[in-house]
């Protein structure tokens, strides 16, 4: 039995690139940051970044590039994959990247796609509605 599987919780690096194959697949690629804790053995405490290469496909990548945006936590799953190449030069060049099977978005406040910046509203003299009431969920009230 074999298992190629990749599982990250991390923030966007960057914003999805999505483009279009040209047979028509949409196609987002972006990079993942993770982050590392220790401390050393002065007992100073350590830090170190790793970047992972995402790759996502059809629906799943226009999804990523509406919703996703710099900075936002996510959890993907997938799998490991190493492409390579020539360039120009005749040199090889070797990229491993993660292909997403699944994505789940951390952030607290997924309000709706990304969206350009707005000037903020103009004041009305203060007749602004009251905030929504958030509705509480009382566990007894579900039915299994």
């Amino acid at each position: 039995m074999d298992l190629n599987k990749v599982t990250l919780i991390g923030n966007l690096a960057r914003d999805p690139e999505v483009r279009t194959t040209p047979q028509g697949t949409s196609v987002a690629t972006f990079s993942v940051a993770t982050n590392f804790r220790w401390k050393n053995a002065a007992g100073e405490k350590q830090e170190r970044a790793e970047f992972h290469n995402i790759v996502a496909w059809r629906k799943l990548a226009d999804i990523m590039g509406q919703y996703l945006k710099r900075g936002s936590k996510v959890y993907i799953e997938g799998r490991l994959q190493t492409r390579s190449w020539d360039d120009a030069q005749g040199n090889r060049h070797y990229r491993t990247e993660i292909v997403a099977d699944n994505m789940i978005m951390l952030d607290r406040l997924q309000a709706g796609p990304r969206q350009t910046e707005q000037p903020a509203p103009a004041d009305d003299g203060g007749n602004q509605a009251p905030p929504a009431e958030e509705t509480q969920i009382n566990v007894e009230d579900i039915p299994f």
